[in-house]
């Protein structure tokens, strides 16, 4: 009987230590390649700074100050993740089942107006701060998940390629914003930027106490650990990784792959929404152009920096953050445009693009490297 046992569980035990070192490897590797993208793109943009006559030492300790230097940068830097977090989501959530979702800064754009003019009959009905809140955040969950899944649907029903949908959605979405922000709803008491009518400082979201941040950042790193539990421990998020490895092998297994589309864009859609309803709810107070400040644009780089995963989305979000809030100092002291800071971004993102090629191909973590 003991010799059945141990014929059992020999041949098992080099299956178990194989696929456990194969988990390592994917970790090191998930770790390493994205941290090897961000020391190229550093390097690519210090010989750009130097063919400008900058200094590149001088950008980056400008950059650390700016954004993480003291508590007022880390403020503003906090207030530019939460909406990145969000925009995020948009990305990664799709990603599982093989979308590739761009059209999030449309979504929160939407979003955020029809947060806006549900709220003016509320305004102008005085009625109590949670009924206006309420009402904005149901409109801009709503119009967010209907929008991006109109995406999902268009993907599955008539194959529209949905980078393209989304991405042109978005122009849609910025061009209705304007068109009524300049027209029928706008407020004829702000000459100066078209706008909808404020919505109250009484209306306005606070901040997390002790911090100066809005709520919006607590909201989001909550919604990114119930997506991270929803996509990694439910069957939901196991049909969704199916679906993403290969949809005619789910399609074979019975999945219902278009239900799975709609829902994975409706829910995408909603975290832009949420991005939307707390830029204006929290930040702006009211609906006009500084809504399209390209947090969904950027928000596609955090989620690929992130390789998809809603809880290192956070931290992430929170890095990308304190390099757009130095954009400013960057521009006083060293006389560059504040744009140079989406050039860099824009460099760290072809750059991890590349980086993709490197996946399965490091010689010190490759499975031959390994069993050398």
């Amino acid at each position: 009987m003991t010799d059945i046992v141990q014929q059992d569980v020999a041949p098992a035990l080099p299956s178990v230590f194989a696929d456990t070192a194969t988990r390592i490897r994917r970790g090191a590797e998930y770790l390493l390649i994205p941290l090897i993208a961000l020391v190229g793109a550093a390097v690519l943009f210090s010989l750009f700074l130097l063919a400008l006559g900058k200094s590149p030492v001088t950008f980056y300790a400008l950059l650390w100050q700016g954004g993480f230097g003291t508590s007022f940068s880390w403020t503003n830097t906090l207030v530019r993740a939460a909406p990145l977090i969000f925009t995020a989501l948009c990305v990664a959530i799709p990603a599982r089942l093989g979308l590739v979702i761009i059209g999030g800064e449309g979504a929160l754009v939407l979003s955020g107006f029809c947060a806006a003019a549900i709220a003016i009959p509320f305004v102008t009905a005085a009625a109590p701060p949670f009924l206006v809140l309420g009402a904005m955040l149901v409109v801009a969950v709503a119009v967010g998940a209907l929008w991006i899944g109109f995406v999902g649907a268009l993907r599955h029903y008539r194959g529209i390629n949905e980078t393209i949908a989304s991405l042109l959605l978005s122009y849609i979405a910025i061009a209705i914003m304007n068109f009524f922000v300049e027209g029928a709803l706008r407020d004829i008491s702000n000459p100066n930027k078209p706008s909808t009518m404020p919505i109250g400082e009484a209306n306005m979201i606070g901040d997390i106490p002790g911090l100066g941040v809005h709520w919006g950042f607590a909201v989001g790193i909550v919604v990114a650990i119930v997506l991270w539990v929803l996509m990694n421990r439910t069957t939901f998020g196991f049909a969704a990784r199916v679906t993403g490895g290969n949809v005619r092998a789910a399609r074979a297994q019975g999945l219902a792959v278009g239900k799975l589309m709609v829902i994975s864009c409706a829910i995408a859609g909603a975290c832009a929404g949420l991005a939307g309803f707390f830029e204006v709810a929290a930040i702006q107070g009211r609906a006009n152009a500084s809504l399209a400040a390209g947090y969904g644009f950027t928000g596609i780089l955090v989620a690929f920096l992130a390789r998809h995963n809603p809880i290192v989305i956070v931290p992430v979000a929170i890095f990308l953050g304190g390099i757009a809030a130095a954009g400013g100092l960057i521009q006083r002291r060293m006389g560059l445009p504040d744009a140079t800071v989406q050039v860099l971004m824009g460099l760290i993102f072809v750059v991890l693009l590349v980086s993709e090629t490197l996946y399965g191909r490091l010689p010190f973590l490759s499975s031959k490297g390994a069993s050398r």
